[in-house]
């Protein structure tokens, strides 16, 4: 790990070593696709930029492919972002669709991709109009039939606050709600946390949910899966503006990604991390590196940071942490 005197607890220094054995080498082995595919949902008329920067975030990181799936009229937008993404107009908003087209239809067309994709995105730019949030309702129904992670995140969490069974014990599942997003999370499982100490609060609302992984974002980043619970402390920047929590749902993808590359044993290693640990190492991964990114983007651009300035950083931020891991046959 490169020495930036880089602020963090050993602990999170201990953990981020174990991040890195799932971190895949650069092998001629290796062919495209392998190393992670992906797909962010969301992307409404109003709100284009959220999935460009997951995707972006998970393309930087390292995905082999990086999708976005959203309404026409953002998709139309974001294919003038980055020629980089592959970008599917399937979604519809209301006010958009024809009477032919109800959600259940919509879906299938979704549903019928989840074979070439090893992990989903679901929320950024999403919105609230009910045949999108129908729409993904029955996407996810479809990922737990096939046992496909996915990560919900803004707009994506107001399913998994209105409709609990969609998630509820599905280990598979990592929700990464701000304060005002835990809060109604809370509320929506009739539990109160407001007694109970910050470092102990995500395993509740894991609980809640049966097990379902929790990434309580604020000041330090709480990661519980109800039986344990990390801390991610590595110093962030002090600018919140829009947009970062994308870089952070982008960036879980790919290790998500890399977790079925390992898993799979793709390259040689030592084969000590199972499913369970893994799925923890990879929501840390892209706590950690997120916080990393922020720092970056606000140490070169304080007060003026944008969610953009983030996406630069991805590489570095990588670097900073993990270095490149040894290749290995």
């Amino acid at each position: 790990m490169p020495e930036e005197s880089l602020m963090m607890s050993q602990a999170t220094k201990d953990i981020l070593r174990r991040v890195r054995k799932m971190v895949p080498p650069m092998l001629e082995k290796f062919h495209k696709g392998q190393m992670g595919r992906i797909a962010v949902i969301g992307g409404s008329e109003d709100y284009t930029g959220a999935p460009y920067f997951s995707a972006m975030a998970s393309a930087r990181l390292g995905a082999d492919m990086s999708h976005v799936i959203c309404e026409p009229q953002a998709a139309a937008v974001i294919k003038t972002y980055s020629p980089n993404l592959m970008v599917h107009p399937l979604m519809r908003q209301t006010s958009h669709a024809t009477t032919s087209e109800p959600s259940s239809s919509i879906a299938n067309s979704i549903i019928d991709m989840l074979p070439r994709l090893h992990v989903l995105v679901i929320g950024p730019g999403l919105g609230r109009d009910k045949l999108m949030q129908d729409t993904c309702a029955k996407v996810i129904e479809a990922a737990r039939k096939q046992n496909m992670p996915f990560v919900l995140d803004a707009d994506g969490l107001n399913l998994a606050q209105t409709q609990p069974e969609l998630v509820q014990g599905y280990r598979e599942c990592i929700l990464t709600p701000n304060v005002v997003e835990f809060g109604r999370l809370c509320k929506s499982k009739g539990i109160d946390v407001s007694s109970t100490e910050v470092g102990k609060q995500a395993a509740m609302l894991s609980e809640a949910f049966g097990g379902v992984t929790i990434i309580q974002k604020g000041a330090k980043d709480y990661i519980s899966n109800g039986d344990k619970t990390f801390v991610s402390d590595v110093e962030g920047g002090l600018k919140r503006s829009g947009g970062q929590g994308d870089t952070l749902t982008g960036s879980l993808a790919t290790f998500l990604g890399w977790r079925k590359a390992y898993l799979d044993k793709l390259w040689d290693h030592e084969g000590d991390l199972d499913s369970l640990e893994l799925l923890a190492l990879a929501a840390f991964g892209g706590s950690a590196l997120t916080r990393e990114c922020s720092r970056l983007a606000f140490k070169k651009n304080g007060r003026s940071l944008q969610a953009s300035d983030l996406t630069d950083e991805v590489h570095s931020a990588f670097l900073n942490l993990f270095d490149e891991p040894t290749p290995r046959l």
